[in-house]
């Protein structure tokens, strides 16, 4: 296996291609379930149909964990979307009706968005009160089974050079609301620094879903809490600071 051409690094993990093979490598810091975890939700969800690279083998390179995927040859929309800014508007269609076509799908041994949420905000830096609050507002959310990504943005689709959607990175998926799903590529917009195109997705979202808006936000303080419990400080206070954006009923 020829690891000479870096594709990225990541935190934790180096990919690779060589030729037809993408190849993730892992620290050895990585937990090893992770690892499995996310190349059985991957072989899960090729069963739906959906374009995405399919996983060929898990196995060792070095002594460290690595999964081997079909290398998808095109860019990235997030990389599209910054070299052509004048059509953000047709992109982020494309990226919206690509996570709706997602979402239409069920992928029934995948684990429960819910379970892992609640997981989660035991974990999160949020005292006894609130994280009580949270799980009462989580237990009361409608309880569906549609396919989640759960870090859907633009750098994990890549558009092929005959214009085919290609979704990578399926380690957190689950199945669950789809409103939460989108609650969370509204966030990651924001995190990235770009409210305004955050606010563009959200009201496309919910127009091209036929969904309230505000049945979206109730879902933000929850993803916000679950998701902080990963990434730096920055991202953590500004997660954490939407847990208080919405009055618990």
């Amino acid at each position: 296996m020829n690891l000479d051409r870096v594709i990225a690094v990541r935190n934790s993990k180096t990919l690779y291609r060589d030729g037809d093979l993408c190849i993730k490598v892992f620290d050895e810091s990585f937990s090893k379930a992770d690892i499995l975890n996310e190349a059985l939700n991957t072989a899960r969800v090729e069963e739906t149909g959906l374009n995405i690279p399919k996983v060929i083998e898990v196995c060792k390179v070095d002594g460290k964990w690595a999964i081997v995927t079909e290398y998808i040859e095109g860019k990235t929309l997030a990389s599209i979307m910054e070299e052509d800014p004048d059509n953000i508007d047709k992109y982020l269609e494309m990226f919206v009706d690509l996570q709706i076509e997602v979402q239409s799908h069920t992928c029934q041994n995948l684990n429960k968005l819910r379970d892992k949420m609640n997981r989660k905000i035991g974990e999160a830096e949020l005292d006894a009160t609130t994280r009580y609050d949270l799980r009462t507002r989580l237990e009361a959310m409608p309880k569906h089974r549609k396919l989640c990504h759960g870090d859907f943005n633009p750098s994990n689709i890549i558009v092929t050079g005959d214009g085919r959607l290609y979704v990578l990175d399926w380690a957190h998926a689950t199945q669950g609301n789809a409103s939460a799903d989108a609650a969370r590529t509204y966030l990651l917009f924001c995190l990235s620094g770009n409210t305004e195109l955050a606010a563009k997705y959200l009201d496309m979202f919910c127009r091209k879903s036929d969904t309230a808006k505000q049945y979206v936000q109730k879902w933000m303080p929850i993803v916000a809490a679950s998701q902080s419990v990963k990434g730096n400080k920055e991202e953590r206070e500004f997660l954490l600071s939407w847990v208080d954006v919405v009055d618990y009923e």
